[in-house]
């Protein structure tokens, strides 16, 4: 059985993808988002808890605005076309990042699919736009400094008050297109998850790879500092959480 449960991908490389074709970014952003039903669909074929793909940073507002548009028009095709497949795979599906810059046509889509989806028990998909991983955090403690004036805040505390916390912890981030860095993206939840870069770039990462990854990343002994046999991430907090008590 897979230690495997909740993966995170950078999607990266779709400018690089198209320019090494002579064609414009966009067009690589397009063919890269073609990539996105065939990913969602074998992690939901696989029984992963969680997926959380990175659509668009919160730096990526500083591109070109043709290449800004396009994405957004990207995500509210993928909204739209991925609707029915979503409720019929029992998927439950979530935006994490500030959307207010989107247009509110492509935010009610949003807040539609989010409530449509809730109850449902499958994969938990999220989208990370307009996404920064140190604002989330951020955002978390000043949401908690908020509720609970003059009160100290936990890890328990912060990761209930992030964008999506039933998501839990990353197992499991992959980077495409061959860069070997974070990029700002889950950085609390990934304290702890494996990692793997691949030099593929996103439009041509196919299914099969993402399975490939998951049953090598398996195969590492994930022991998260301990020396025991049970050395999972969930094991780990509850010793230290005994330790602290």
């Amino acid at each position: 059985m897979s230690s495997i449960n909740h993966v995170a991908i950078i999607m990266d490389g779709n400018g690089r993808w198209a320019n090494e074709k002579f064609r414009p970014r966009v067009w690589g952003h397009i063919r890269g988002s073609n990539v996105v039903t065939s990913i969602v669909a074998k992690a939901s074929d696989l029984n992963l808890k969680a997926l959380t793909l990175y659509a668009f940073s919160t730096e990526n507002w500083s591109r070109p605005e043709t290449e800004v548009s396009t994405l957004f028009k990207l995500l509210k095709k993928f909204l739209l076309k991925e609707r029915a497949s979503i409720k019929k795979n029992n998927i439950q599906f979530k935006i994490i990042g500030e959307i207010s810059g989107l247009n509110p046509e492509t935010q009610k889509l949003i807040e539609e699919l989010e409530e449509d989806s809730a109850s449902n028990t499958g994969l938990k998909l999220s989208f990370a736009f307009s996404y920064g991983g140190r604002a989330e955090i951020i955002r978390s403690v000043n949401q908690f400094i908020e509720k609970n004036p003059g009160q100290n805040i936990t890890e328990k505390n912060l990761e209930a008050n992030l964008y999506r916390p039933e998501a839990g912890d990353v197992d499991l981030l992959i980077r495409t297109g061959g860069d070997q860095r974070i990029s700002n993206f889950l950085l609390w939840q990934i304290s702890y998850s494996e990692l793997f870069f691949t030099n593929t770039k996103w439009p041509d990462f196919k299914a099969s790879e993402l399975e490939s990854i998951i049953n090598k990343v398996s195969q590492r002994d994930r022991r998260f500092g301990s020396l025991d046999n049970d050395g999972s991430l969930d094991n780990t907090k509850k010793l230290l959480k005994e330790k602290n008590e």
